[in-house]
């Protein structure tokens, strides 16, 4: 009897193990997301949204989001947005002012991002963080740019004690050069450059001609004035206005460097700056279950790393590892990639890094042609890759940008 209470006693000693699967195992807490819809990315100061106010680019993204997956908007824990050259207090405002717009109750809050180009991808880092701590059960991530109506400057003055530090001082180098530092470190040629910016064009145009983008792209109605007339009428727009089908190798070959003489980046080998929005809805597979809303993909992991600010560009070759660790994975595993073309330098450079097979990358084009309105792209090349990875049934797909003053952002996703 005694050598039985003393087994017993030494038992409730003994470490316990759960016979339930921990949260970190259990599919139910995954995050996954049931919508990822976008505007079309248009030409800014040129393009279709070049008048748009920035609370009519993000209202009809929330709004579609809402209708299409019938979610009671009195459930949304927080609406996160990113976006980069919105005054601070102004761009909150308006933020808020698009969810009302949209027809969200008061009820729900608002707040916005920014690390800059990957502002739209952190807002769902954010959103998938917090439903993962508990603090809400839905939240929506989004991401806005009017690249037409921001002033492109420095706010205020300059500390003067940025000069006195090499690094501090480099994170204020146009991106243009440090495009050309990236080139020229690592060996990146002008042939190399134009011929991923034509592949960039020609991808996009395909993928526009056969119908892509329409399910991930909600239309917009926009009001346009007759210059000559006055009068106003109601356009729809509803598809990317920057892809040049026609473009090509010989063509790009001969522009001249944009932000060097004698260099290697010029207008049609970067990035366009553009105007867009986008928006995406996360919770637990869990929550997703009792709504009865289809998954398209789990939020599996996200990493942000930091790189020297002078090649800046170089980001997503050291973030996409480390988010790829981090789930477990190889890059290997990767069925497709969604790489930032900021410049077609750096977006060259970290798919050689990496190994990557090109037929992986970017498969629809990117924002050499597709555009770059910074606070949305990341959430609008989630759209973008939710859609590719169902279309073409894949396993795992990665997002990735550089980010200005030298950082990298990546995250990976999985379909069931």
């Amino acid at each position: 009897m005694a050598s039985a209470r003393v087994q017993n006693i030494l038992g409730h000693l003994q470490p316990q193990v759960s016979a339930q699967p921990t949260s970190a195992n259990n599919k139910a807490d995954d995050i996954v997301i049931v919508s990822a819809l976008r505007t079309a990315v248009t030409k800014a100061r040129r393009g279709a949204f070049k008048d748009t106010y920035v609370e009519e680019l993000l209202a009809p993204v929330l709004k579609a989001t809402i209708e299409r997956t019938k979610v009671d908007p009195n459930s949304i824990g927080d609406i996160v947005v990113g976006s980069v050259l919105g005054i601070g207090t102004q761009r909150a405002n308006e933020c808020r002012i698009a969810a009302f717009l949209a027809g969200i109750p008061e009820s729900v809050p608002v707040h916005v991002v920014n690390r800059q180009c990957s502002s739209g991808l952190q807002a769902l880092a954010h959103v998938a963080a917090n439903i993962k701590a508990g603090y809400y059960d839905i939240g929506i991530a989004a991401g806005v740019e009017s690249m037409s109506l921001a002033p492109f400057m420095w706010s205020g003055s300059l500390n003067p004690k940025v000069f006195m530090n090499k690094q501090a001082k480099d994170c204020l180098m146009p991106m243009g050069i440090t495009s050309e530092n990236v080139a020229e470190r690592f060996k990146v040629t002008r042939k190399e450059q134009d011929e991923l910016a034509a592949a960039s064009h020609n991808k996009a145009a395909a993928a526009i001609k056969s119908g892509k983008f329409k399910d991930e792209i909600v239309p917009v109605v926009i009001k346009v004035k007759d210059p000559k007339t006055g009068v106003e009428k109601e356009v729809v727009i509803d598809t990317d206005d920057g892809v040049r089908g026609e473009t090509n190798y010989e063509g790009l070959s001969k522009l001249k460097p944009a932000f060097k003489p004698g260099g290697t980046t010029t207008a049609g080998n970067s990035s366009q700056v553009s105007d867009g929005a986008a928006a995406v809805l996360a919770m637990k597979r869990s929550t997703a279950q009792k709504l009865g809303l289809p998954v398209l993909g789990i939020f599996k992991s996200f990493a942000v790393t930091g790189v020297d600010p002078t090649v800046m560009g170089i980001g997503p070759a050291t973030a996409i590892p480390e988010a790829v660790k981090k789930a477990g994975l190889t890059l290997q595993d990767i069925d497709v990639y969604e790489i930032n073309e900021a410049f077609a330098s750096q977006a060259t450079y970290s798919i050689k890094k990496l190994g990557i097979p090109m037929e992986k990358v970017n498969p629809n084009g990117g924002a050499i042609a597709l555009g770059h309105p910074l606070g949305a792209t990341g959430a609008r090349m989630t759209a973008t890759i939710l859609s590719e990875m169902g279309k073409r049934k894949a396993k795992y797909g990665v997002v990735s940008m550089c980010i200005g003053s030298g950082m990298g952002a990546a995250a990976v996703f999985e379909r069931d």
